[in-house]
């Protein structure tokens, strides 16, 4: 009995109605098929110096083409916008980051959630409205742990309040550089959202809203009529400045 507790405690909790599928892997580790980049300056779908590649059977952020970071923002869209689900990946970060880049940059990367699609991002735009699933490795200048929450064009309910910082630290790990880390992420219909990282529960938070004060959400509320819900969107992988590795990447989504 004491055994079944201790499990029950570690699952994430889904709502009593919903029913989840199968896992499905969303990667096949061998192409980017299904992906689709957006960088900074670029257009929808151009990645000139490779920022995005498949190197042993993960999805590599890489450098080796670039001079300069410039602020080649990056982002990886999958295809399929997803609303209620689970994802789970690994993640590791290798080698430095690029010379350059801002101070908060270092050893910093994350995954994108409930993101705008990506032909609705203005070319020169850094960061998809979206909520960040932050995740960090260290040393870096800050000894932050990894999967807070960060939000472009966005706000939630954490703890009773709504925030007005752009990030919301949470509980989780310290990740050392060049360690795998598993990655949990689960979005319930009830709209709770809850981010795990090697199997602790970095934050959780609610009722995720676009920003009426943000130039970048301002049309996406247009299109919705004036509505600020957010229950659903894309995800992304994202590049700013750090060599970084995606693997194992499989949804399951909740009815």
């Amino acid at each position: 009995m004491k055994k079944l507790l201790i499990l029950s405690c570690l699952l994430l909790p889904v709502a009593a109605d919903a029913q989840p599928h199968k896992w499905e892997r969303i990667f096949d580790g061998r192409t980017l098929d299904g992906w689709t980049p957006k960088i900074t300056g670029r257009a929808v779908g151009e990645d000139p110096l490779h920022t995005f590649v498949v190197k042993d059977r993960a999805i590599a952020v890489s450098y080796d083409h670039y001079a300069a970071f410039d602020g080649a923002f990056g982002h990886l869209f999958y295809k399929t916008p997803f609303k209620s689900y689970r994802l789970r990946f690994d993640y590791r970060m290798t080698g430095p980051s690029m010379s350059g880049i801002e101070r908060w940059q270092n050893r910093n990367s994350g995954l994108m959630l409930h993101a705008q699609a990506p032909a609705t991002m203005t070319r020169d735009q850094q960061f998809p409205v979206s909520l960040e699933f932050q995740l960090l490795a260290v040393p870096r200048p800050d000894r932050e742990p990894s999967g807070n929450l960060c939000t472009p064009g966005t706000t939630v309910e954490f703890d009773g309040t709504r925030p007005t910082q752009h990030c919301i630290t949470g509980t989780g790990p310290l990740v050392p550089l060049g360690k795998w880390a598993h990655v949990e992420l689960e979005v319930l219909p009830n709209g709770t959202i809850t981010h795990m990282i090697d199997g602790r529960r970095a934050i959780r938070y609610r009722d995720a809203r676009l920003a009426p004060d943000d130039k970048d959400a301002q049309p996406l509320i247009a299109a919705a009529g004036g509505s600020l819900q957010l229950r659903q969107g894309y995800i992304a992988l994202q590049s700013e400045g750090q060599p970084t590795e995606f693997r194992n990447i499989e949804v399951q989504r909740i009815d």
